[in-house]
C-alpha cells in the first residue's frame, strides 16, 4: 500500500526535480567551473588557469570599493526599512484608541493603500522617477530647496560622489518600505485584540506596548525580513543600473553591477563569474549568521 503512495509522490517530483536541476542548479555549477578559466564568452573550451581570478580579485580596487558600498546597504538598508515598515505598521494597527478599544490612527486604511504603492511600480519606474526628482536644474527636491529659501543649496545629488549612494539608498528604503508595512499588518492583526487590551489595563504606554508585546510577537517575521533585506543589500543590481550605472567615479557601484559591466562591457566572463561565487558565498554566509544571531525562542498565543 505504501509503495504505491510512494511510487505517486516520486512520479509527482521527479519532473519537477529535473527542470530545477537543469535551469537552476546546472547554472550554478557552471559558474563555479567559468570562475576557474579565461572564458572570454565566445570559445567553447576556455583556457583552465584555477584560482587565478580570485587572485585578481584581491588586487581589484574597484571590487573593494564595490564591496564597501555593498557592505554600507547591508548595514543601513535593513535597518532602516525594518524601523519604519514596523513604526509605521504599529501606528496603522494598535496606536490609536477607538471606542476604548485598540485600532489604528484615523485614516489608516488610506495610509496603507499610500505605503504599499510604491511597491507596486516595476524598478524601471522608481529609477526613472528618482532620477528626475533628483535632477539637479529642474528636479523637485531642489525645486523645494528653493521654496523653502535654500536655493544657494543645490546639491547635484547623483553626479556628486558622496551623496551618489546615499541618494540612490533613499530610493531604495522608499520603494521598499510600503511591502514590509504590508507584512507587519498582516502579522499584527493576527495578535488577539485581548492581549493589547491587557496590556493597555495595565497602563502601558504606546511604546511599552511595542516592546513587550508586538515585537516579541513579531519576532519571525522581523527575522526572516532581516535575511530577505539583507539579500537585497547585496544585491541592488536593477536600481543602480537605471539610477547611475555605478557611477561617478565607482562611487555607487556594487557588486553585481561590476559584474555586469566586467562580463557584458569587456567579455571577462570568467572574471566576472568569480564575482558571481564571491557574491553567492557571501549571501549565503548571510543568511546563515542572520538566523543564528537573531534566533529567539518561538512566542505563542
Amino acid at each position: 500500500m505504501n509503495h504505491g503512495k510512494y511510487r505517486v509522490i516520486i512520479s509527482f517530483l521527479v519532473l519537477p526535480v529535473l527542470i530545477y536541476g537543469v535551469f537552476v542548479v546546472s547554472p550554478y555549477l557552471q559558474t563555479f567551473y567559468i570562475s576557474l578559466t579565461n572564458w572570454r564568452g565566445y570559445s567553447t573550451n576556455p583556457p583552465f588557469i584555477g584560482f587565478g581570478n580570485y587572485t585578481a580579485l584581491f588586487k581589484d580596487d574597484v571590487f573593494w570599493q564595490a564591496l564597501l558600498h555593498n557592505g554600507i546597504l547591508l548595514v543601513v538598508l535593513p535597518v532602516a526599512v525594518i524601523v519604519m515598515s514596523l513604526f509605521f505598521a504599529f501606528m496603522l494597527n494598535a496606536a490609536g484608541r477607538k471606542k476604548g478599544a485598540i485600532a489604528g490612527v484615523p485614516g489608516s486604511g488610506i495610509y496603507r493603500v499610500v505605503y504599499f504603492f510604491p511597491y507596486v511600480l516595476s524598478v524601471a519606474i522608481v529609477g526613472i522617477l528618482w532620477v528626475n526628482i533628483y535632477n539637479p536644474i529642474n528636479g523637485l527636491l531642489n525645486g523645494f530647496l528653493k521654496i523653502i529659501g535654500l536655493g544657494h543649496v543645490q546639491p547635484t545629488w547623483l553626479g556628486d560622489p558622496n551623496l551618489a549612494i546615499w541618494a540612490v539608498m533613499a530610493a531604495m528604503v522608499w520603494n521598499f518600505v510600503g511591502f514590509y508595512v504590508v507584512l507587519f499588518t498582516a502579522g499584527m492583526q493576527s495578535i488577539p485584540n485581548e492581549i493589547y487590551e491587557a496590556a493597555l489595563l495595565d497602563g502601558a504606554g504606546r511604546a511599552q506596548t511595542f516592546f513587550s508585546v508586538t515585537l516579541p510577537l513579531l519576532w519571525g517575521n522581523v527575522q526572516t525580513s532581516l535575511v530577505y533585506m539583507g539579500i537585497l543589500a547585496l544585491d541592488g543590481f536593477a536600481i543602480i543600473q537605471i539610477m547611475t550605472n555605478g557611477g561617478p567615479n565607482n562611487s555607487t557601484q556594487v557588486i553585481a553591477t561590476y559584474l555586469y559591466q566586467t562580463a557584458f562591457n569587456y567579455g571577462q566572463f570568467g572574471y566576472a563569474s568569480a564575482m558571481g561565487v564571491v557574491l553567492f558565498l557571501f549571501t549565503l554566509i548571510l543568511a546563515a549568521i542572520t538566523l543564528r544571531v537573531t534566533r529567539r525562542d518561538t512566542v505563542e498565543f
